[in-house]
């Protein structure tokens, strides 16, 4: 076996033909660099993050794996590993690579298509939400709406209390508002648990009939 030194590197030859290194734990940083950008374009790929966040690295064996994984832990990258690959599937960390690298426009290009993916994403989960809290307004409001209806059909919705009469009211003439726009326009407002508190017992009222 024959170990032949390039600069920092112990690059051996060994019998399969394969070439496999060692990089010195006190290896300058530039020089760690240049090794990690030197696998990236002999042997890396990057997704197109529009699509999904993804950076590999394939290697020949698990020494050289190894000692790139260390490598990259060692400048703060975080990377996962399958059999002979490394792997980051983070957008920060394939961001963070990337300027190890000195791929500075290509940076610039991530983060841009990065921002916007996860606007979007926080957009969606606005909407859905927003969605999420109208459908359960809708419908309590039409389990309200119900028990209101039935009480008024048996006579015995002039025998409710004063409060629970507004409160039946208004919800009658407002179906879609929330508990807390719905609180707002009684005579003496009052909060979300209050208003919930006199639609409940006049469900109740509805339940017992």
């Amino acid at each position: 076996m024959i170990t032949v030194k390039i600069k920092e590197i112990n690059m051996i030859p060994i019998q399969d033909q394969q070439i496999y290194f060692v990089i010195p734990n006190q290896i300058k940083e530039e020089n760690l660099k240049a090794i990690i950008r030197g696998a990236f374009m002999g042997a890396g790929s990057v997704n197109n993050p529009e699509k999904e966040y993804h950076l590999e690295v394939d290697f020949g064996n698990e020494q050289n794996l190894q000692e790139m994984k260390k490598a990259l832990q060692q400048l703060g990258i975080c990377v996962k590993t399958l059999p002979l690959v490394i792997y980051i599937k983070e957008g920060e960390e394939i961001s963070k690579f990337l300027a190890l690298i000195g791929a500075n426009k290509a940076v610039m290009q991530f983060e841009d298509i990065r921002i916007q993916k996860e606007m979007r994403g926080k957009v969606n989960r606005l909407v859905n939400c927003e969605t999420a809290n109208l459908n359960k307004t809708i419908n309590a409001s039409i389990e309200q709406i119900a028990a209101i209806k039935k009480l008024q059909e048996n006579g015995k919705f002039k025998k409710l209390e004063d409060n629970l009469k507004e409160i039946a009211i208004l919800r009658l003439e407002n179906p879609n508002i929330s508990l807390i726009e719905l609180g707002k326009l009684l005579k003496e407002p009052v909060g979300k648990s209050g208003v919930n508190y006199r639609l409940k017992k006049i469900m109740e009222i509805a339940k017992g009939e």
